[in-house]
């Protein structure tokens, strides 16, 4: 185990006291009152893939981020408890440990707190509450030694917050960079990037304004703001009932509603995004960026999982945040997303220099997963 748990460690570039990045990013933020270990790592790599944590015992973090497929599922919207569907596409789990929140919506504000959300989802893991995973957890004399070993808790004190430490501190060692564009960029090799990917890069820094949310950094780049933009997706699901869903909504969560059960159960409020956690009504239907980082594995994209390609994506940005040009403009665009008028080869391009974000080693990181579980 050790063996193979270094293999991890030196994948996503940790060492004692500290996690370094590969190239392109920065140093891996970690909370003061979670440090690393070696041993908390293991442990939340065993919790990550565990399905007893569901009401079926057939799903688990891995089921919608699965390390073969660059720790997504690839569906439109991931599939949980007895096979049900919610509304959001599930975001790889590589780079979270950047991410200042998380969820589409970003309704949690660390990777501890999204945690412990989908086992206690009703389409998700099913589960009413998280009291049958801690009796599964304090039944299991590997987990409890475990859990004495890094936590110092005998059976009996291991709580939901132990265990939501211990698989964000497995998620922050998933990271991925040294991309052919961090290699060209940050490490001086010019003929990393072909011709058609370098042009691309001048779409994305020019023309496209891809970079105005999608970050490169003097030093780093990871390819997100941070932030939530309303660019029109799904905006046709809920056009012209916007206030009345809204509305509606509010009532409910002052009755006591659930946000995170309330956008994967109900799909118009989905779709109200960052505003089901702010009741700020200037972020209706505003999303976090997603990182572009290994996007050419991830597909589906966008918060719906509506667009199914590269070039449905750089399609939709061109057309002004729309499917097609014949669409309706959502009331509630963000300021920057207009038509670009790129022409075919540009959006070629474009495609070209998105796939150079891939990053070497996601099969190693997908093989050292299952390793670790034989």
């Amino acid at each position: 185990m050790i063996r193979k748990l270094s293999l991890v460690c030196v994948l996503a570039g940790f060492t004692t006291g500290a996690i370094a990045a590969p190239l392109g990013l920065p140093p891996v933020p970690i909370p003061a009152d979670n440090p690393q270990s070696a041993e908390k790592i293991s442990l939340g790599d065993r919790l990550f893939n565990d399905t007893r944590f569901s009401a079926d015992g057939k799903v688990s973090c891995a089921t919608c981020h699965d390390p073969d497929k660059a720790f997504t599922d690839n569906l439109q919207v991931s599939k949980g408890f007895r096979g049900q569907t919610g509304t959001r596409n599930a975001p790889t789990v590589i780079n979270s440990a950047y991410m200042k929140t998380t969820f589409w919506d970003g309704r949690e504000p660390d990777l501890e707190g999204q945690s412990k959300q989908p086992p206690i989802n009703p389409v998700e893991g099913g589960l009413p509450d998280h009291a049958p995973i801690l009796a599964v957890i304090r039944k299991d004399p590997g987990y409890v030694q475990s859990f004495q070993a890094v936590f110092s808790v005998p059976a009996s004190g291991i709580t939901m917050d132990h265990v939501a430490k211990a698989i964000a501190s497995f998620e922050r060692t998933i990271v991925a960079g040294d991309s052919p564009f961090d290699r060209y960029y940050y490490g001086g090799d010019t003929t990393a990037l072909s011709e058609a990917e370098l042009r691309g890069l001048q779409v994305f820094v020019g023309q496209g304004r891809c970079v105005s949310c999608h970050r490169i950094e003097q030093t780093q780049a990871l390819f997100t703001d941070n932030r939530f933009h309303n660019i029109g997706v799904g905006f046709g699901k809920i056009r012209g009932k916007e206030q009345e869903t809204a509305a509606q909504f509010l009532q409910s969560k002052r009755e006591g509603a659930n946000v995170d059960i309330a956008v994967l159960t109900r799909e118009n409020v989905s779709e109200l995004g960052r505003f089901a956690v702010t009741d700020n009504v200037t972020e209706v239907g505003a999303f976090k960026t997603p990182t572009l980082r290994n996007i050419d594995k991830t597909a589906p994209y966008m918060h719906d999982g509506s667009l199914g390609t590269l070039e449905d994506v750089v399609d939709f940005y061109n057309n002004g945040g729309r499917v097609k040009d014949s669409d309706p403009v959502s009331g509630f665009l963000s300021g920057g997303i207009r038509p670009l008028d790129l022409t075919a080869e540009q959006k070629s391009d474009l495609v070209a220099f998105m796939q150079a974000l891939t990053s070497p080693g996601l099969d190693q990181l997908a093989r050292t997963g299952e390793s670790n579980h034989e």
